[in-house]
């Protein structure tokens, strides 16, 4: 296994990373935006409102992309379980 071999396969891996959180933490920001202009807006300023629908939006979005984000996952670790014998060698 050389070093090139090794930063692709980290390059893989971070990219791997930012495909499958990326979906949950854009559905998180969005909704904390949202919330967070509602209470500048009204003035309310309540922890558990700025909480509360930012977890229901990363379940709401985990359960929608829920099986696109298993299905890269298991085909990179495929992927990367097929290239070690070749990195052994």
């Amino acid at each position: 296994m050389n070093s090139q071999m090794v930063l692709t396969l980290g390059q893989e891996a971070l990219l791997m990373m930012l495909m499958v959180s990326s979906p949950i933490l854009g559905a998180a920001l969005v909704v904390g935006l949202l919330v967070s202009l509602f209470q500048a807006i009204t003035q309310i300023n309540e922890a558990t409102l700025a909480f509360v629908p930012k977890l229901i939006a990363a379940i709401a979005v985990l359960a929608i992309a829920g099986p696109w984000m298993l299905t890269m996952l298991v085909e990179y670790i495929r992927r990367t379980m097929e290239a070690i014998p070749g990195a052994v060698a």
